[in-house]
């Protein structure tokens, strides 16, 4: 498996205290990303400036001359770089990191049995992106194990996957967090790249599937994207599609957090100076998709300091 990082102790991906796992590889590229270090599967190096003593030893180690010294810090020359990972080795301040781990599912199921302790009843692992069904039969034999562990299982999908992978995957899933992101076909290739068709198709799915009896739970998960997702009209249609069939559907509430990946991967955010979003503003999309005839609607994230 190519992983990106293990987030533990998380409470946003899934019920209870959580570790989630992030791989990477992603069939998507949403301009808003906020984990565009996941996007390649290709593994690369970052340098993280908060933590580099200046020492360049980074520098002498490189064989190509890859790791460019200067005065705003450390560049990495990707044309250059062959991803021999010695300045990350020789890095005395972890300021040099890999992105892109190999791992096999047998080495993670043991990072991550580490933390059942703190899972509870309610806890467990899930598995996220980039997009985690691109490695669907890696994962299922991770999915497997930790079940049979007796640990929860969820996996947080974007849904553009070949149904194969979800049929693949469910019969080890407690949970699935599904994103939908943009009704509007048009509107989501605009954004993301890609049309919305089998996202949709892979969502009536998963629907049909809990309709049969299925035993998983479903939540479904919107990015509220000032000026991109936040319009009424989106969230009511998309309400047309959600309707009463997920267990919960989050309205995720714009966050800059990202701005420092961007900028240690020498990429531009488009996003940047864009303002969170207000309370009153989620609180308007919440009732439209209410009106509209969906259920178990809420909001959640930070939204920005009401004015008095």
């Amino acid at each position: 498996m190519r992983i990106l990082n293990f987030q533990r102790m998380s409470t946003e991906d899934g019920p209870g205290l959580r570790t989630t796992l992030f791989v990477k590889g992603c069939p998507l590229k949403c301009a808003w990303c906020h984990n565009p270090e996941s996007i390649s599967q290709q593994a690369h190096i970052e340098w993280n400036g908060t933590h580099c003593i200046g020492c360049r030893s980074c520098v002498g180690v490189c064989p190509t001359g890859a790791v460019i010294p200067g005065t705003d810090g450390i560049r990495i020359d990707k044309e250059k770089c062959t991803l021999c990972f010695r300045c990350v080795d020789e890095c005395p301040a972890l300021a040099l990191e890999r992105k892109g781990l190999e791992m096999s599912p047998d080495e993670v199921f043991a990072e991550l049995i580490k933390d059942r302790a703190y899972f509870g009843a309610e806890g467990g692992v899930t598995l996220s992106g980039g997009e985690i069904t691109l490695q669907y039969a890696e994962a299922e034999v991770l999915l497997k194990k930790l079940r049979e562990a007796g640990i929860h299982t969820a996996i947080d999908t974007c849904g553009l996957c070949k149904r194969e992978a979800l049929e693949t995957l469910l019969p080890h899933t407690k949970l699935v967090l599904y994103d939908l992101k943009l009704a509007d076909s048009a509107q989501h290739r605009r954004w993301i790249g890609a049309d919305n068709g089998i996202i949709l198709e892979n969502f009536e799915y998963l629907c049909t599937r809990r309709a049969a009896g299925a035993d998983f739970g479903l939540w479904v998960r919107t990015p509220i994207i000032p000026g991109a997702t936040d319009s009424e009209e989106n969230i009511a249609a998309l309400a047309k599609i959600v309707g009463k069939r997920a267990d919960r559907w989050e309205l995720c509430a714009f966050n800059n957090l990202c701005r420092s990946k961007y900028e240690r991967l020498g990429a531009d955010w488009p996003f940047r100076a864009s303002p969170l979003m207000t309370r009153d503003k989620m609180e308007k999309l919440t009732a439209a998709a209410r009106a509209a005839g969906a259920e178990n609607v809420c909001w959640t994230g930070r939204t920005a300091m009401e004015e008095a």
